[in-house]
């Protein structure tokens, strides 16, 4: 089903989410030719340092590693268009959501894209759900000219499962059987954010959950998504 559309955009919190939520979607999608554009609203590294800190050189140079890892880890699976907006990280809730969707609505009107996969409104990080909610608004039925047909919510590892009430309920699965290698690989240029098994965001925890979710829907390995709004006739 997804992999099928020609524009996608993901909106992503942080760098590394896009490879968590979805990496080897992406990587499926790339290698048949299709448009991908991924943005990350937060930098993804200032919410380990006091607020007060932000403007050090020792947080500017955390975030410009993660951004450069990001680099590295989409030119694995085949990204060429992405934009790096670097609100502060774990803090996007203090964003008036109207700015954020309009960021989201901006792109939108750029790209063009028929799909936005984003984080799931089921998770435990603050960060995530506005990423959500500025999703949910910039596709809202409003009139304006925002032609999205689909809107999707991916699961992050170390976060979504986490919600251990309203928990992710996912309706669509892709097999990533072919490309679960690429999603390894992508994640591992994020040594910063790798941990060893049995933290979920490890290797061992990627390829249990896309074991669990192939399980699920009778192949080797799968994502899964949720679909939250449809628009197409």
């Amino acid at each position: 089903m997804i992999e099928n559309f020609e524009k996608v955009l993901v909106v992503a919190a942080h760098p590394d989410d896009e490879v968590l939520g979805c990496g080897g979607l992406i990587k499926k999608l790339t290698k048949s030719n299709k448009q991908v554009k991924v943005i990350f609203l937060a930098e993804g590294s200032s919410c380990r340092f006091p607020e007060k800190d932000i403007q050090k050189d020792e947080v500017k140079k955390e975030i410009q590693h993660r951004e450069n890892c990001a680099k590295k880890a989409l030119k694995i699976i085949n990204v060429n268009s992405s934009s790096f907006y670097n609100l502060k990280c774990g803090r996007l809730n203090t964003y008036p959501i109207i700015d954020l969707g309009k960021i989201v609505e901006d792109e939108i009107h750029k790209f063009k894209p028929s799909v936005i996969i984003t984080h799931s409104n089921f998770d435990v990080h603050h960060d995530h759900l506005s990423t959500f909610q500025a999703c949910l608004q910039a596709t809202r039925p409003s009139g304006k000219d925002i032609k999205v047909d689909y809107l999707f919510s991916f699961e992050i590892l170390s976060s979504t499962e986490w919600r251990y009430n309203n928990c992710f309920e996912p309706n669509v699965f892709v097999n990533i059987e072919e490309e679960i290698k690429y999603k390894i690989m992508a994640i591992k240029e994020y040594d910063s954010e790798l941990r060893k098994f049995p933290h979920p965001r490890s290797e061992d925890g990627i390829n249990s959950l896309a074991k669990y979710r192939g399980m699920q829907s009778g192949f080797k390995f799968a994502e899964s998504f949720k679909l939250v709004r449809c628009f197409k006739k």
